[in-house]
C-alpha cells in the first residue's frame, strides 16, 4: 500500500475514532462536523476530503460497526457448533461480545441503538439490524430447527428488543454492578428463548 494511501486510511481512521466520541457526547443531532474535525484535530476542509457530510460520517461508522460486530460473533462461536450448545452459553457467546462493543464504542449507542432514529441514520444502521437479527435467527435456527421462519424471525426480534431495552441499564451500572445486571438480562432471556416453542 503507497504510503499517501495509508496517512489517508490513518486520517479516515482517526475522523471515526474522534465521531464516534463526538457522537456519544452530544447526540447525533447535536454534533457537527466542525466538533467532529476539532475532535479529530483536523480541519473542516481535511474531513470535507474524506466525507461529505455528518451522514456520510454515520455511514462508514456503521460500516465499521458491522464488520467488527461480524468478527467478534465469528471469534465468539469459533469452532463451536451451536445446535450442541445448551442455552446459557450460547446466550453468554452471544451476548458478551454485544456488550463489550458497546461498551468499548459508546458512539455506536448513541447512534444505532436507540428506538428514535432519526431519518438520516435509518439506511445506515439498516446493514447493522440485518447483521443482528442474522445472527440471532441463526442461533434460534440452531437450537429450534423445527421453528418455522416467521416464527424464528419473530423470537428474533424479540429477543433483540429485550436486549435493547436493558442496554441501557448495563451501560450506565457502575463496574462493580455490572456482572450483576448482565447476569440478569441473560436470565430474561434465557428464560424467553429456553421456553417450548409453540
Amino acid at each position: 500500500m503507497p504510503k499517501r494511501q495509508a496517512r489517508g486510511e490513518q486520517r479516515m481512521a482517526e475522523i471515526l475514532d474522534a465521531a464516534g466520541r463526538v457522537f456519544a457526547a452530544s447526540g447525533y443531532e447535536k454534533a457537527t462536523t466542525n466538533a467532529i474535525a476539532a475532535e479529530a484535530g483536523v480541519s473542516p476542509g481535511s474531513l470535507y476530503q474524506f466525507f461529505a457530510n455528518k451522514d456520510a460520517i454515520a455511514a462508514a461508522l456503521a460500516g465499521r460497526f458491522v464488520t467488527q460486530m461480524r468478527e467478534a460473533h465469528e471469534a465468539a462461536l469459533l469452532g463451536a457448533d451451536p445446535s450442541t450448545l445448551d442455552w446459557p452459553e450460547l446466550i453468554d457467546r452471544t451476548v458478551d461480545p454485544i456488550l463489550a462493543f458497546n461498551v468499548a464504542n459508546p458512539g455506536f449507542k448513541a447512534l444505532f441503538a436507540r428506538p428514535d432514529m432519526p431519518a438520516g441514520l435509518a439506511a445506515a444502521a439498516e446493514p447493522i439490524q440485518a447483521a443482528l437479527l442474522g445472527r440471532v435467527e441463526s442461533v434460534i435456527a440452531a437450537k429450534a430447527p423445527s421453528l418455522p421462519a416467521d416464527d424464528r424471525t419473530r423470537t428474533a426480534r424479540v429477543a433483540i428488543q429485550i436486549f435493547q431495552a436493558m442496554l441501557p441499564m448495563v451501560l450506565a451500572s457502575p463496574p462493580g454492578e455490572r456482572p450483576a445486571v448482565m447476569a440478569e438480562l441473560k436470565k430474561v432471556l434465557y428464560r424467553y428463548l429456553s421456553a417450548p416453542s409453540p
